[in-house]
């Protein structure tokens, strides 16, 4: 019988270094653009959809309010996007790009490809594995 309690059997451990490795893939290639993983994230959020609330954005990428915060508040400082208070409701905070942080889009564009290419692999496989991981994801929060 096989022993499944071995490391090398375990998914977690699998799951564990393989984002360990997107994420080296991913440091030098965000580098170029100077953006850390979370503001890459967070930026790629406010491309698709800009003038969220401060909540939206960490409903969107999963993150509390404690982390998103600072994270926030550091584009802020690189000119990319803005915080106000909403006219309507002092304590919603709304996020806004300025021109300079749509402007990083086109920057950011060679990324998905760059990423594949570190990764040694297709883009074809790339959809593959996340397709994979989002129906892992859809089933746990059944």
């Amino acid at each position: 019988m096989e022993d499944f309690l071995k490391l090398d059997k375990q998914l977690c451990f699998s799951v564990y270094v393989l984002h360990r490795e997107i994420m080296q893939c991913y440091r030098p290639i965000l580098k170029n653009i100077g953006l850390t993983y979370p503001q890459y994230i967070t930026m790629m959020t406010l491309w698709e959809k800009d003038n969220l609330t401060v909540n939206q954005v960490g409903e969107i990428l999963q993150l509390d309010n404690g982390t998103l915060t600072p994270l926030l508040k550091r584009l802020e400082s690189k000119g990319y996007l803005e915080r106000k208070r909403s006219k309507e409701d002092e304590r919603v905070v709304k996020i806004h790009l300025t021109e300079k942080g749509t402007k990083l889009k086109e920057k950011a564009t060679c990324i998905p490809l760059e990423l594949a290419k570190a990764m040694h692999l297709n883009i074809d496989e790339i959809m593959e594995l996340k397709t994979l991981s989002d129906k892992v994801v859809q089933k746990i929060n059944q």
